[in-house]
């Protein structure tokens, strides 16, 4: 009867954390005060937090690992963005990487703001 119960348990945090892992559908806001993430992009992919490659299609778009999709509507998307002017404004740094291969955090302690 324990190890059921454990089981169990086990089997609902797996659930949690795959429902938690969403696409990363993005709406670009046009002020700072209706995104939740402040974001600047960097010239160098060495200078980021978080490389991005941007998605064609929603579907592409997988879990927090920088696969972005660009939805028209804010009511579409898992987060939303303000681009910054100034890389000391930003919440996190990113750089548009040109291949989805070179998609994912290189700083992992902001990886719960885009969530």
């Amino acid at each position: 009867m324990r190890n059921s119960l454990k089981i169990s348990v086990l089997i609902s945090v797996m659930l949690l954390c795959v429902a938690g892992a969403q696409a990363q559908k993005v709406y670009s806001c046009d002020y700072k005060s209706d995104a939740k993430v402040k974001v600047y992009v960097a010239d160098y992919k060495s200078d980021a937090d978080l490389v991005v490659y941007k998605c064609s299609y929603k579907s592409d778009a997988a879990g927090n690992q920088g696969l972005w999709y660009f939805c028209d509507y804010k009511s579409d998307a898992d987060v939303t963005i303000f681009f910054c002017d100034y890389k000391s404004d930003a919440d996190i740094v990113i750089y548009f990487a040109d291949y989805k291969s070179d998609a994912g955090w290189k700083n992992s302690s902001k990886k719960h703001l885009l969530y």
